[in-house]
């Protein structure tokens, strides 16, 4: 199995699922939008991972790759590939799907639980979020569910946290990726979005326990076990 990600920014990779990935002999390869790398032709992969960054869904006319990589996203949608997004990555998905991503009401930064929906708690991955998650979050903007989608978790400060589409798309809004160095690194690639408000974490509150962490890695396995099919 064949993973392909895209990374917007030097401080938002793979995390804890390139270890999962490659403890399973999955090749990967990446395409660094940052550095103007190639995409892929969707025939060559089997997932495609699309991961987060600061940049909003519709800035396509400040990016020049993003309508690419919109159209990569979408073929390997209509191919059947697995698509999986992260932050950004889920809004792009959304995107590509015909629904909107807008401001949310609040800025969702730091460790905050998620709840199954009324859908989700009957769903093989919703339900792997029951009774609640702690996950990390580090976002302003927030998508609205596609048509067809199944709308799986929400949190008291964003009511869209995640969405699967068909059995081979799956959209989270947050983080069960990001170890501890790389919070860190976002933290000082964004300290701007660490401004006190009612969802917000200081940066002590966010990198200080790293329970939570180990925590997030678990249900990233669970999830990722649950998305692709037990792999040898």
């Amino acid at each position: 199995m064949h993973i392909h990600y895209l990374s917007h920014v030097p401080f938002e990779q793979l995390g804890a699922m390139e270890a999962w990935f490659r403890r399973r002999g999955m090749p990967i390869s990446h395409s660094l939008l940052f550095q103007g790398d190639s995409l892929p032709d969707p025939e060559d992969i089997d997932v495609l991972v699309v991961m987060g960054g600061p940049m909003g869904a519709d800035d396509d006319h400040v990016h020049d790759w993003m309508a690419a990589e919109k159209a990569l996203i979408k073929a390997c949608i209509g191919a059947g590939k697995k698509v999986l997004g992260v932050c950004l990555g889920a809004q792009l998905i959304a995107r590509v799907l015909g629904a909107d991503v807008t401001a949310n009401e609040h800025k969702e930064v730091g460790w905050f639980p998620v709840y199954p929906t009324t859908a989700g708690k009957d769903d093989s991955i919703g339900k792997l979020f029951s009774p609640q998650a702690h996950v990390l979050h580090w976002h302003g903007d927030t998508f609205a569910i596609p048509k067809g989608a199944v709308h799986l978790l929400e949190s008291k400060g964003c009511s869209h946290q995640a969405f699967r589409y068909g059995d081979h798309v799956l959209a989270l809004q947050f983080h069960l990726e990001l170890e501890a160095d790389s919070a860190a690194a976002l933290c000082d690639a964004c300290p701007n979005d660490l401004a006190e408000g009612e969802w917000v974490e200081d940066r002590d509150s966010l990198l200080g326990d790293e329970q939570r962490f180990e925590d997030a890695h678990h249900l990233l396995g669970r999830v990722l076990t649950a998305f692709l099919g037990k792999q040898p």
